[in-house]
């Protein structure tokens, strides 16, 4: 499948162009085994560096594409490991810069998909989308544009859902990382004609990053779910091998599992109990908002409203 595939690449790359009967046969050789390959992968890079035009047909291709590779193309399944993390950064900013909106898009999208990101990548997309908002321009992928000069309805899409990814730095949570970007923003553009997003989006996020909550272990490590993936595949006959043994050759050690399994289990983390610990403002974070806020010498309205939004939640 790789050979034909690649030659269809190409040969679209040295037209500037591809054709709806190009893009299908991608899609049946790519998808024909299930498998997308590294080179593969790096073909359709080669090929979307060399279109002068990418229809929405074509976005959609390659970010479901370059996700499968990068999540699904070597074990476990919805992981991405440093290697292949820094294999996409490599084809991404292979020149220093993001080529395309559809790049952007596939990254954006890993995240959203992934259980779990190296720290690499994390930090390598915030980055990229700090500078996209401040000083891309043209189209996006999934509606209006980019701007250089203000932040736009459709930037505060992006970042909406790059801080509350799956496989963020914090899953579904805004974390210091991502408190700090907004705040870099806000800075950046405080006189300029933001999209009336821009405001619920930068409260909304500090807010969420001060008085939310994260779970230490809502995110497994690539490393982990490998080991965990081994031991479910190499213990599911042996496992229940052990068990009947126990219950033939010691009876008594058998009702004694019997006990001990018939007792009410722990149900796990009082979530409302860390919800209202999440929700305390600690000192810790004080003084980083203060220092936040204190950065620019003044308080502006963005802040002064984040001050009330605080206040009027405690």
């Amino acid at each position: 499948m790789t050979t034909q595939f690649i030659a269809v690449a190409q040969a679209a790359a040295a037209d500037g162009r591809i054709t709806a009967e190009e893009l299908l046969a991608l899609r049946r050789e790519g998808w024909g085994d299930g498998i997308i390959t590294r080179a593969e992968a790096e073909a359709l890079f080669a090929l979307n560096n060399a279109l002068q035009e990418r229809s929405t047909e074509w976005c959609d291709f390659f970010v479901e594409a370059i996700g499968e590779f990068v999540l699904n193309g070597t074990p476990p399944r919805l992981q991405c490991s440093l290697e292949e993390a820094e294999w996409l950064i490599g084809q991404i900013d292979h020149d220093g810069v993001v080529e395309s909106m559809v790049e952007l898009e596939t990254m954006v999208r890993i995240l959203e998909r992934a259980e779990n990101t190296p720290d690499r990548l994390k930090n390598y997309v915030l980055g990229v989308v700090e500078r996209e908002v401040l000083t891309g321009t043209g189209p996006t992928r999934c509606g209006g544009d980019l701007s250089a000069t203000h932040i736009s309805a459709a930037e505060c899409r992006i970042i909406r859902r790059v801080i509350f990814a799956s496989g963020g730095h914090g899953p579904a949570a805004v974390t210091r990382h991502d408190a700090e970007m907004l705040f870099r923003l806000k800075d950046e553009t405080l006189a300029e004609e933001n999209a009336a997003e821009w405001d619920d989006l930068f409260i909304d996020g500090v807010a969420n990053y001060l008085k939310g909550f994260t779970l230490q272990n809502a995110q497994v490590s690539h490393e982990r779910k490998l080991e965990l993936e081994a031991f479910i595949a190499d213990n599911r006959v042996s496992v229940g091998r052990f068990m009947g043994r126990v219950v033939r050759e010691a009876p008594q050690v058998a009702n004694h599992f019997g006990k001990v399994f018939g007792k009410k289990q722990d149900t796990g983390p009082d979530y409302a109990a860390l919800a209202a610990a999440g929700e305390v403002v600690t000192d810790h974070e004080t003084e980083w908002l203060e220092g936040m806020i204190d950065a620019d010498g003044e308080v502006d309205e963005l802040e002064s409203r984040l001050i009330a939004r605080l206040a009027a939640e405690d």
